[in-house]
Order: structure tokens, then sequence, then C-alpha cells
């Protein structure tokens, strides 16, 4: 069996609050979100899933907060921040368990969850055939000033769209 290498920092505690620039694409990079015209993004009935599963993260993890984010036509750029005060919450009475402690939650285990959710809204949609590509890319934030750089870029990406290499109509 093929063991994927990890794409991951080593030694990083991806479970310790802090800011996390996220690339999420979809399988061989098909263009199935829709499609940017005249550097606008349209969306797809399954980009709308998409959108809609991405804004909802925050539900699901309460300790999650979601800044910039694009969905484009092959893939997801966004900022997930994890917030402090996991410890208080993890730790929330539940009427069957008295006191329950949440396994650790880490950005994986939220990028898993959100395309977990994602993909069985768009099977149930009835576009059996999406896929997510298996690994995804993050990057630490580490300044003030790189979270507004990932910002721009993240905003202005549709704008860029035309020059992308992902892009099968790129001029």
């Amino acid at each position: 069996m093929l063991q994927r290498k990890s794409i991951r920092l080593k030694e990083y505690d991806y479970s310790q609050p802090g800011e996390y620039f996220i690339t999420i694409c979809t399988n061989d990079k098909k263009c199935i979100f829709g499609e940017v015209v005249e550097e606008e993004i349209r969306l797809s009935p399954i980009g709308e899933i998409a959108k809609k599963c991405w804004e909802e993260i925050h539900e699901h993890f309460c300790d999650v907060m979601l800044d910039e984010y694009v969905i484009m036509p092959n893939h997801v750029h966004g900022i997930i921040i994890i917030t402090e005060g996991r410890d208080l919450i993890n730790q929330i009475p539940t009427k069957n368990f008295p006191l329950m402690q949440n396994p650790k939650m880490t950005l994986g285990k939220i990028i898993r969850h959100y395309k977990a959710r994602s993909a069985k809204h768009i099977y149930d949609s009835g576009y059996i055939d999406f896929r997510w590509q298996s690994l995804f890319y993050d990057r630490i934030v580490r300044s003030d000033k790189e979270l507004n750089s990932i910002r721009d870029y993240i905003i202005n990406n549709p704008l860029k769209w035309y020059l992308d290499e992902e892009n099968p109509n790129k001029t």
C-alpha cells in the first residue's frame, strides 16, 4: 500500500489558536463550482453547495471563525481562525453524558468535516461523480501583514483567473 506523504508542518500543533490560509481543490482540478465571467465568479449549483457548507463551518465548530474566502471554479480558498476557549467549550455537560471531553479539534478535522459534509450534500443533490482532491494546502499565518496580503489574494483571485494554469480557457 502506498503511504501518502504529509504536507503539514512537522512538529506544529494544528489545534492551537491562529489563522490558517486553506486551499482545497476538486479531484483532478475539474472546474465544476462555476465559472469566472468578467472577473466575477458565477457559481454552479455544486458551487453554491460548497459555499453554503463553508459558511456553516462555524456552526459545527464553535471555536472556529471564518474570514475571507472564495469559491473558484476548481478550488476553495479561505482563512480559518481557530480561537481561544476550547477547553471550556469541550467540557460542556450534555443530557446523557454529565461531562464529556471532545477529542482534540485540529485544522485537519475541520477540513475533513467540511469536505465530507459538502460532498454528501452534493451527492444528495444528484451529482454522484463529485470528488475532492485527497489533500489540502494550508499556510500558518504569522503576522497581520501576511493576513492582509492573503485577504487581498483571496479577494482578487477571480480577477486573476484568466492567468491561472488550471483555467481551461486561459488566454
